[in-house]
């Protein structure tokens, strides 16, 4: 089991790692998911995925989330095979918290060296939780 501090990741780095880790048998817990970040200035990210959501028809689709939580988790979906067999079992091992639970306190929380927001060439990011 792995545990994965997302307070200052960049969200689609994270989401590679995850997905190829879900991929190989191991159960994943996200914790401070609506801290991390995706790249970019804020008003184009935001209205990028505005424009996502207001897309379609609100019975149709498409269905975006709103939980900084399920927002991450509908990212890393999108990078696993999930209408393949092992996509879902895979997708099923990923759980993402908003913050950090009371049965995660006392265990070892790790955070990725190589999707730290330090490695953007510059300063445009804007959190999950601010979507």
């Amino acid at each position: 089991m792995i545990i994965i501090d997302a307070k200052d990741l960049i969200s689609g780095r994270m989401a590679t790692f995850v997905a190829k880790q879900a991929l190989l048998g191991e159960t994943i817990d996200i914790v401070n998911a609506e801290q991390a970040v995706i790249s970019g200035t804020p008003a184009q990210v935001l209205a990028r995925y505005k424009q996502r959501s207001s897309r379609g028809i609100p019975s149709k689709g498409p269905f975006l989330p709103r939980n900084p939580d399920m927002f991450l988790k509908r990212l890393i979906r999108n990078m696993l095979p999930f209408k393949q067999d092992k996509g879902e079992k895979a997708f099923k091992r990923i759980k993402c918290h908003i913050g950090i639970p009371e049965e995660f306190k006392e265990k070892k929380i790790i955070t990725l060296d190589s999707a730290q927001v330090s490695k953007l060439p510059n300063t445009r990011y804007i959190t999950i939780s601010r979507i």
